[in-house]
């Protein structure tokens, strides 16, 4: 009897020490494991806003968002090492909601002028547009700006082609009817409540290009050469920075143009 009691005492004494063992064993690994999360660099996510009415730029398609704008961000988001949440909004809130810090950024056909430039910071940049003006289908009046006298404009609200509108309806008396969206614009000249309206070349091109029942088409010269260019809230130069150097290796790769052309079927005139 006293030997089967030392022999279970004994086992015991081995099992105990056994699981001891395997326990400081499991808290090193998770010890390990803590340490090596924390070492783990977090990868940063920005929020972009952008106008999803805004083809072939970004638009929504079979619940998606799409276009060169989103390809873009998104790609240059890749290279750089950094995550992007999209917030589709109209135009005219972009600007105001960058620099209230509801954005990190946008991308949105932003035309870079000296003005945006007080308010928020811009990328280089990266695609050359230029408005032109748009007419129905059947309009044989308006060709060029001197056309203008007396009739009614119809523009997107906060657009670089607003600022235009304006310009033209002091320099040869039109009137100007303002909207929230450019499918509204468009259809206020079909409609023929307005005579003209005026969007960037590409745009208005790939609309017609898609939408051959569109009844509106393009007259006259380009009225400027706008380029586009991203947005970034004031003082996050780092971010700046990332999205000029993304910018930059994505034109040097070729994949900048890819993106193009999936949309226009040409290379940027950049």
């Amino acid at each position: 009897m006293k030997k089967i009691g030392l022999l279970l005492f004994a086992t015991l004494i081995a099992f105990t020490l056994s699981a001891c063992g395997n326990e400081g064993s499991g808290a090193n690994k998770s010890t390990e494991t803590v340490q090596a999360g924390a070492n783990k660099e977090e990868v940063k996510k920005y929020t972009f806003g952008t106008d999803a009415t805004y083809p072939p730029f970004e638009f929504e398609k079979d619940g998606k968002y799409i276009g060169i704008d989103i390809d873009l961000i998104h790609a240059i988001a890749e290279i750089e090492g950094f995550e992007v949440e999209l917030k589709p909004m109209d135009f005219k809130g972009i600007i105001p909601a960058i620099t209230a810090g509801q954005l990190d950024g946008a991308i949105a056909g932003i035309s870079i002028t000296d003005e945006r430039k007080q308010i928020v910071s811009l990328s280089e940049p990266y695609y050359k547009a230029g408005l032109s003006l748009i007419v129905r289908e059947d309009n044989t009046t308006i060709n060029r700006p001197e056309d203008l006298k007396g009739k009614v404009i119809a523009i997107k609200k906060g657009t670089s082609g607003s600022k235009m509108a304006e310009e033209l309806v002091k320099k040869y008396g039109a009137e100007i009817k303002y909207f929230d969206d450019s499918p509204a614009m468009y259809q206020e000249v079909v409609n023929k409540n307005a005579d003209v309206t005026l969007e960037d070349f590409p745009v208005i091109s790939y609309k017609i290009a898609v939408d051959p029942g569109s009844n509106l088409k393009v007259v006259g010269d380009r009225l400027n050469g706008d380029y586009y260019g991203i947005a970034v809230k004031k003082g996050n130069d780092e971010l700046l920075q990332k999205i000029n150097d993304g910018l930059k290796k994505l034109q040097e790769n070729g994949k900048y143009d890819e993106i193009v052309k999936a949309y226009v079927g040409t290379e940027a005139n950049k």
